[in-house]
C-alpha cells in the first residue's frame, strides 16, 4: 500500500493530465494520516484489541483502494487514497509492530521489531515489479485491484490466527515468564493517546527522537518511496525497470533492517542511528549523479540506500521503550512515528512542487541528504543528561 503510489504517478499523468504536484497532494495526505492515526490506533489496540483493530484497518484498505478505480477528479484521489487508505494504513503499520513486540517479547525485542519492519520491504519486493508490469499491460485500474484483493484476503487469516497475548495460547513471552493478560483500560482511546502526547511534550528525548524521525520520513517515504520512479522516468529509465530498482532496495532493506534489530539488542542505539542517518545522507547526495548516468552508480545507490532504508525503526523503538517503558513505549513511538509521516508528507508535496517548478528533483534529493546529516547529530543527543520522570496518566509504566 505504501509503495503503490510510486507506480501510479505516470499513469495518472497520462490519463488525466494531472501534474506531479496534483498527485503529490493526495499522496502527502495519505502519508500524513498514516502517521497521525498511529497513536490513536495504539490506544485503540489497548481498548478493542489488536485483532479487531487490524481487521478494521484491512477493511478500510481494501475498500479505499477498490473505490480509487472510479476517480475522475483530483479531490476523489485525495479523499480515497489520501483519506481512507491513509487511515487504514496508519492503523496497521509501525505501531502494530511495536505493540506485538512489546507484548510477545522480553528478550530479542530489537530483532523481532527489525523482522516485522522489514516485512514492509518484502511487500514492496513482491508487489512493485508485478504492479508496474500489470499497469503496462492492463492499465492502472485492474492492477491496483490486485492490491485491494491482497488486503481483503488477509482479513480471514487475521480472524483465524492473530492472538492478543501469549497467555491466550498458554505460553510465556519470549524470554519472559507466563503472565495473565492485562485488562483493557476503560479510558477513551483518543484521550489516552492525547495524554501520551502531553507526556511526551515534557520529554527532551521525545522531541529529539521525533525530530530525527521527521527527517527519516523526509528522506524515505516522502522522497524515494514516492518520487524515485517518476525521477527515474525523467532520466529515460522505463517504469518497470525503476520499480525493479525499488524492489532491489527492498531485498537489501530486508537484510539491513533485520540486522539493525539484531544490533539494537547489543549496541548503543544512539550511535546506530547516527551511522544510519549519516550514511543515508551521503547516498542521497550521490543520487542525482547516479540518475544522470544510469548504470553501476544507480545499482550502488540501490544497494547502499536499501540497506539503510528503514533500519532506523528498531533502534528508535528501543530508545522510546527505554525512555517511556514497555507498556507506554508503543503509544509514544506512535507519536514519534507521526513525526515521521509529517516529514514524509511535506517532502512528498514539496518534491512534487520542486519538480513542477524547476524541472528536476536535484534540490529535493540534496536537501533531504543534508537533513539526514543533521539527524545524525541529533541522534547522539538522546539520553544525554538525567531524563525527566514521565507520569503514567492511567497507563501502566511497568513491563
Amino acid at each position: 500500500m505504501r509503495a503503490t503510489p510510486g507506480v501510479l504517478f505516470l499513469p495518472l499523468e497520462a490519463e488525466f493530465g494531472w501534474t506531479r504536484s496534483t498527485v503529490s497532494l493526495a499522496i502527502s495526505v495519505n502519508i500524513l494520516l498514516y502517521g497521525l492515526v498511529g497513536p490513536f490506533a495504539g490506544a485503540l489496540m489497548q481498548r478493542l484489541g489488536v485483532r479487531r483493530t487490524t481487521i478494521l484497518a484491512l477493511g478500510l484498505l481494501a475498500a479505499g483502494v477498490s473505490l480509487s478505480t472510479f476517480v475522475t477528479r483530483p479531490w476523489h484521489l485525495v479523499v480515497l487514497w489520501g483519506g481512507v487508505v491513509g487511515v487504514g494504513s496508519g492503523m496497521a503499520a509501525l505501531v502494530l509492530g511495536a505493540t506485538i513486540v512489546n507484548r510477545w517479547f522480553v528478550a530479542r525485542r530489537g530483532l523481532a521489531m527489525g523482522i516485522l519492519t522489514a516485512s514492509m520491504a518484502t511487500g514492496q519486493l513482491i508487489f512493485l515489479p508485478m504492479l508496474a508490469a500489470l499497469i503496462g499491460r492492463e492499465g492502472w485500474r485492474p492492477s491496483i485491484l490486485v492490491v485491494a484483493a491482497a488486503s481483503a484476503v488477509m482479513i480471514p487469516l487475521v480472524v483465524i490466527f492473530l492472538r492478543e497475548w501469549p497467555s491466550d495460547i498458554g505460553v510465556a513471552p519470549f524470554g519472559g515468564s507466563l503472565q495473565t493478560a492485562a485488562a483493557p483500560p476503560a479510558t477513551n482511546p483518543a484521550r489516552v493517546a492525547l495524554q501520551a502526547l502531553a507526556d511526551g511534550a515534557r520529554s527532551r528525548d521525545f522531541w529529539l527522537l521525533t525530530a530525527t524521525f521527521v527527517i527519516c520520513g523526509a528522506s524515505t517515504n516522502g522522497l524515494i518511496g514516492t518520487h524515485l520512479i517518476p525521477a527515474a522516468h525523467d532520466h529515460g529509465i522505463p517504469e518497470v525497470r525503476a520499480a525493479g530498482l525499488l524492489a532491489l532496495m527492498g531485498v537489501f532493506d530486508l537484510a539491513g533492517t533485520t540486522a539493525s534489530g539484531w544490533l539494537s539488542d547489543r549496541w548503543d542505539s544512539r550511535r546506530l542511528l547516527a551511522w544510519y542517518y549519516g550514511l543515508r545522507g551521503l547516498s542521497l547526495l550521490f543520487l542525482p549523479f547516479a540518475l544522470s548516468a544510469p548504470g553501476a552508480g544507480l545499482l550502488v545507490f540501490a544497494v547502499f540506500y536499501g540497506l539503510d532504508w528503514i533500519a532506523t525503526v528498531p533502534p528508535t523503538v528501543r530508545l522510546a521503550t527505554d525512555a517511556f517503558g514497555a507498556a507506554r513505549g508503543p503509544m509514544m513511538f506512535g507519536w514519534i512515528a507521526a513525526g515521521h509521516q509529517v516529514g514524509a508528507a511535506l517532502t512528498a508535496l514539496t518534491a512534487g512542487w520542486l519538480r513542477t517548478t524547476f524541472g528536476d528533483y536535484q534540490a529535493a534529493f540534496w536537501g533531504s541528504g543534508a537533513l539526514c546529516l543533521l539527524a545524525a547529530i541529533l541522534a547522539l543527543q538522546v539520553h544525554r543528561g538525567a531524563p525527566r520522570p514521565v507520569p503514567t496518566l492511567g497507563i501502566p509504566a511497568t513491563d
